[in-house]
């Protein structure tokens, strides 16, 4: 592929996505990514020279990286800051963390699923499509860095309300620092980690004046009453003190439904010998707009986070199957008490 100087305009919509202008006013090489400023976010753009069969570059296609807008949890590619990009084509590109083991250990995890063959096909659907990895400048200006390339699971879903829970009683592991494991042993005691075997990493709830996303610190006091409260907000149309629940029997039940889903990830686990998935969390998310607007919807049930995926070594990973039919319990409750009535004991 063919590199060299462009001049380039660019046209900044009310979407925020730049388009090519026609008179050029701005100078960009094209064998590197560009930063650039709209009116509503910062972005990277990476140039693409589009070749003739002769070889002559005849236009540059445009691809726009910018800040995830529906992360609740994680590190965030803000304020000069290393995290996650996103495209307009449903990736998800996340830096590689190079001061531990973690950058290595996750992609790992990534080509050994991705190969294996003892996967279920209905359990791969639980996990972002991994696409390999590819070199990009990093959001925090450090230079070139490697990056996954996975599936946006939010990209298909307009205003989605998000939960980010990460399972486990324990979220560190034997091969780990001995200060890694202090801070994930100090961070486990003081939220819902040890006592309910889970806690709320992040969170957002749609609602028709916008978005409520609690900060960080108040997620991270969340007691049990307050897990079940959100439970509760997340699968209503108000997000006050006593929220509805309207919206529980269509996101939590029935054979689509997230408790069916948390159900058959819990059937794998039961068996799953493979990996140890410490410090994972389930993410899910639904469209509460489109009930608004009296549309069905539907949810999603992902895991992510793989930076401290262990070898199972044929043992059952006992600590991410306790804290998810914990969690389970939790879900289960909030949908029977939505029916006024008592549910059978699938766990």
């Amino acid at each position: 592929m063919r590199t060299g100087k462009a001049c380039v305009g660019f046209k900044t919509f009310q979407s925020g996505t730049p388009t090519l202008n026609s008179k050029p006013n701005t100078m960009f090489n094209l064998d590197s990514l560009c930063f650039f400023k709209t009116n509503l976010q910062s972005a990277i753009i990476i140039l693409h020279p589009v070749s003739t069969v002769t070889g002559t570059i005849s236009s540059y296609s445009i691809t726009m990286l910018k800040v995830p807008e529906h992360q609740v949890a994680g590190r965030q590619a803000i304020d000069g800051k290393l995290g996650p990009l996103i495209d307009n084509s449903g990736h998800f590109y996340k830096p590689l963390q190079d001061d531990d083991e973690r950058g290595t250990r996750e992609l790992t995890f990534y080509h050994s699923f991705s190969s294996n063959t003892r996967i279920p096909h209905h359990i791969r659907r639980f996990f972002p499509v991994f696409h390999g990895t590819q070199l990009l400048k990093a959001s925090d200006g450090s230079g070139l860095r490697p990056h996954l390339v996975l599936q946006d699971i939010t990209s298909d879903h307009l205003n989605p309300s998000i939960l980010d829970i990460k399972i486990g009683s324990r979220t560190w592991y034997l091969e780990a620092s001995n200060d890694y494991i202090q801070n994930c042993f100090h961070r486990d005691k003081t939220t819902t980690t040890v006592s309910l075997g889970f806690r709320i990493c992040g969170l957002q709830i749609y609602n028709e004046s916008g978005f409520w996303k609690p900060g960080r610190k108040l997620v991270r006091n969340f007691t049990a009453d307050d897990v079940r409260s959100v439970l509760r907000k997340f699968v209503s149309s108000n997000v006050g003190p006593e929220p509805d629940c309207c919206f529980a029997d269509s996101v939590y039940g029935g054979c689509d439904g997230i408790l069916e889903r948390l159900l058959e990830l819990k059937t794998w686990f039961e068996d799953q010998t493979m990996y140890h998935f410490r410090s994972c969390s389930v993410l899910l998310l639904f469209d509460k707009e489109s009930f608004l607007r009296g549309k069905t919807p539907f949810a999603e049930v992902k895991l992510i986070d793989f930076a401290h995926v262990v070898d199972g070594n044929g043992v059952i990973d006992h600590n991410f199957l306790g804290g998810l039919c914990s969690f389970i319990k939790f879900v289960s409750q909030v949908l029977a008490d939505s029916k006024g009535s008592t549910m059978e004991d699938k766990f």
